[in-house]
C-alpha cells in the first residue's frame, strides 16, 4: 500500500512502557481533507494522527507508529488514561455530524481495511482493541458515527461484532465495563456502545436488547 507523507509537527515521544495496543477509528469533522490535513499540521492546533484516509482511499502518514500522536484526547480505555501513548490514530475525511455527516466511501473503507490489517499485523493490537473514538470518550465525541461500517469492516478482519444472544444474566453496566468502557456517566458508556454496535437506534438506554448485544460482544473477546 502506497503512502502519501504528510508530516505533521504535532507529536511526542510514547509515555511509559506500555506496548502499542490500540487502533482508534475517527472521522475528521472538517469540510475537506486538505482542511483536515492542514489543521492536523498546524502547530497551533495541537492535534494530530498517525494516519488520515481521504474519502478517495488516498493515505496520508503524518507521524511515525513509534510517536504519539495527539488524537485521542481526554480518554479512556480497559484502564488506559493515557489513550494516545497506548493507540494508533486513523482519521477518515468526513463532514461529520456538524457539517454535513455522509456515508464512507467504499475506496475509503477498502483503504482503511488494508491499513488496519498492516497496523494490527505490526503491532500486538487485539480485536478488541479496535474502537471508535466515541468508545474512548463517551459523551465527548460521536466519531466516526452511526454511518460507519464496523461489520463490514469486522467481516475485513478488523474488529469485532457482536451476535445478539438469546439469554444472558450479564448487567449491562457490568458488561460494559468489562468491554473496556468508562461507566462514571452511564447513560454516555451506553449511547457510545450503541453508535459503535446498535447505530439504528442510539437512545442512551439500558434496553434488553443492548444488554443481550453487550453479553454477545463479551461472548467474542
Amino acid at each position: 500500500m502506497q503512502l502519501i507523507r504528510y508530516p505533521s509537527p504535532n507529536f511526542g515521544d510514547r509515555r511509559g512502557d506500555g506496548p502499542v495496543d490500540m487502533l482508534v477509528l475517527h472521522y475528521t469533522d472538517m469540510v475537506s481533507a486538505q482542511e483536515a490535513l492542514d489543521r492536523l499540521c498546524d502547530p497551533a492546533a495541537e492535534v494530530s494522527a498517525h494516519y488520515l484516509i481521504d474519502e478517495d482511499g488516498r493515505v496520508y502518514q503524518m507521524v511515525d507508529e513509534d510517536k504519539r500522536a495527539w488524537h485521542a484526547g481526554v480518554s479512556f480505555w480497559r484502564g488506559c488514561r493515557d489513550v494516545n501513548s497506548r493507540s494508533i490514530g486513523i482519521e477518515l475525511a468526513n463532514p461529520g455530524h456538524l457539517n454535513g455527516y455522509r456515508p464512507f466511501p467504499s475506496a475509503q473503507m477498502e483503504s482503511l481495511a488494508r491499513l488496519c490489517r498492516s497496523i494490527l499485523s505490526r503491532h500486538p493490537i487485539e480485536q478488541r482493541n479496535v474502537i471508535a473514538h466515541s468508545d474512548v470518550a463517551p459523551g465527548r465525541k460521536k466519531d466516526p458515527g452511526e454511518l460507519f461500517q464496523w461489520r463490514w469492516l469486522s467481516k475485513e478482519g478488523v474488529g469485532r461484532w457482536p451476535e445478539l444472544v438469546r439469554a444472558s444474566d450479564r448487567d449491562l453496566i457490568g458488561s460494559l465495563a468489562e468491554i473496556g468502557y468508562c461507566v462514571d456517566d452511564e447513560a454516555a458508556a451506553i449511547e457510545a456502545f450503541q453508535r459503535h454496535y446498535r447505530p439504528d437506534a442510539i437512545t442512551g438506554e439500558a434496553d434488553e436488547e443492548t444488554r443481550l448485544l453487550a453479553a454477545g460482544l463479551l461472548e467474542t473477546l
